[in-house]
């Protein structure tokens, strides 16, 4: 890894901001708060199979953080020329949100409600933003991450017209939140969302929770990379915090 200096150096001239000051961390929500992305591979592969579309587990991660109907919308035309229709797409979603609802729950990823409390405790406003439309999955997320994310501070794939990997999602994050892109950190695991980020401006930690390979996750662009909520939360209070901290001299 660059020294931490020299990355955040790059981001600010990458982008030509002025500073790296932030106030904001924006989470995902599959592979980041939960440890969900089995569960949905195994849904996605088996509503797509009855539907007549391929889609193995594995290629579930790589569409992982698109909006659900643009997700099926689009293997739809690659795989058969058709342009499917929202209604029909919300179909299928709707199959596949049966399905992952009857795998049973999913567990809190580790170690990333001690990194929000830390994040909360150094001043951080936390916010999420994610491609889910799936209504009991984001009611627990309020639930279980109350108070730590407000309400007001959650982005779902009902509030964007283009969901990942264009930057509307967070861009939306940013406005709920009131902050500018210099002023924000994105917390993704998956590639369509880490562009997402970067695409946004975003300074992008990638945490990869998933079967992908590292460079998957570094070739879109992340700013930095662990491999789970533990070590970040350890890098956050003995690097990043501390040069947030001084980002003024930065």
């Amino acid at each position: 890894m660059m020294n931490l200096e020299n990355i955040i150096q790059s981001y600010i001239q990458k982008h030509g901001f002025e500073s790296f000051a932030p106030k904001t961390v924006l989470f995902d929500m599959d592979g980041v708060l939960y440890n969900s992305m089995g569960n949905h591979a195994k849904a996605w592969h088996q509503s797509m199979e009855e539907n007549g579309y391929v889609m193995s587990e594995a290629d579930a991660y790589q569409y992982e953080g698109m909006r659900g109907v643009e997700t099926i919308q689009l293997i739809a035309w690659q795989q058969k020329g058709i342009r499917l229709s929202i209604e029909e797409a919300q179909r299928i979603y709707d199959r596949k949100s049966a399905i992952f609802a009857s795998l049973g729950k999913v567990d809190k990823m580790s170690g990333v409600e001690d990194l929000m409390r830390q994040m909360k405790a150094d001043g951080m406003t936390l916010g999420v933003v994610t491609g889910s439309g799936q209504r009991p999955l984001l009611q627990r997320l309020q639930n279980d991450y109350c108070p730590l994310v407000s309400p007001d501070h959650i982005v779902t794939s009902f509030d964007v017209s283009h969901g990942k990997p264009a930057p509307d999602p967070y861009l939306k994050g940013l406005r709920k939140c009131g902050v500018a892109p210099w002023e924000a950190i994105v917390v993704e695991n998956a590639p369509l969302g880490v562009r997402a980020g970067v695409a946004a401006q975003v300074f992008t930690v990638a945490v990869n929770t998933g079967p992908l390979p590292d460079e998957v996750l570094s070739e879109q662009g992340a700013n930095l990379l662990f491999h789970d909520m533990h070590c970040f939360l350890d890098y956050w209070r003995k690097e990043l915090f501390p040069a947030v901290k001084s980002s003024t001299s930065i």
